[in-house]
């Protein structure tokens, strides 16, 4: 273990034999931080926090603080981050909420840029990336490989689906489904499927035209929700990636779905 001399590292805290923190960094009681996880200098853990391996956690970020809700009163809720993540410069993650999941948690390859922010309850899938200031606000869900561009700012209670893509500068009120490309800073709008995106993770061409069908029809066909998902089954293979969005758009929302 490498600690440097000047950090503080409660005697309650559980850190691995490879863990290195590095000047002035302050972890707090009951912090847990596994295998190979880097802790740069003036970084602040605190509460109940448990960090997996082989993360990478840099200069004035701020994990585990109180949430900022107005209704918090101290209660035992927690943050919990997988293995090999990027958290870079004073990016700030809070707490759960009791009155939420009670846990914020950050999953498996997650790069959180610069200034990005995630608030209470919030659930960040694998391999999901958050450009520099990014915010999200509390209970947002984002599914795996989304990628959520700079200065973006996310309502709370907002799902963003897998794989889709948020262009920067853009306010997020409405679900976003998966798969799908959205922007605009006055509230974002769909502007078809994340081509790009789905390509460079290896989507087969039949399942990027079944995006691209589904999003014709259900977006862009002036149907009804229901009307809509008849019409797609009836009209396209049912390939996981299908299945998958009918699932989204079907769940319903606290926020309704981004057309």
């Amino acid at each position: 273990m490498s600690i440097h001399p000047t950090a503080i590292i409660s005697p309650d805290a559980r850190l691995a034999p490879d863990v290195t923190v590095e000047a002035y960094s302050i972890i707090g009681p009951g912090v847990v931080i596994g295998a190979g996880t880097f802790v740069g200098h003036h970084v602040v853990i605190e509460g109940r926090t448990t960090i997996g391996e082989n993360n990478r956690i840099f200069s004035f970020a701020s994990i585990g603080l109180p949430p900022q809700d107005i209704t918090y009163a101290d209660q035992e809720t927690s943050v919990a981050i997988g293995n090999n993540n990027i958290i870079r410069e004073y990016v700030t993650i809070h707490r759960g909420t009791v009155n939420g999941h009670g846990v914020t948690r950050i999953c498996d390859g997650v790069f959180l840029m610069a200034y990005s922010h995630v608030a209470h309850d919030c659930r960040v899938g694998n391999g999901a990336l958050l450009a520099n200031g990014a915010t999200l606000g509390g209970h947002v869900e984002v599914g795996a490989f989304a990628v959520i561009g700079g200065i973006v700012a996310v309502h709370q209670f907002v799902r963003i689906g897998e794989y889709s893509c948020i262009g920067g500068f853009s306010a997020v009120r409405m679900d976003i489904a998966p798969y799908m490309l959205a922007a605009g800073a006055e509230g974002v709008k769909l502007y078809g499927p994340n081509l790009i995106g789905l390509r460079r993770r290896g989507f087969s061409v039949e399942a990027i035209q079944a995006i691209k069908k589904f999003y014709k029809i259900f977006f862009r066909a002036g149907l009804t929700h229901n009307e809509a998902i008849l019409r797609v089954r009836e009209e396209i293979e049912p390939l996981p990636e299908v299945e998958r969005l009918i699932e989204f758009v079907a769940a319903g929302s606290r926020r309704g779905l981004t057309r």
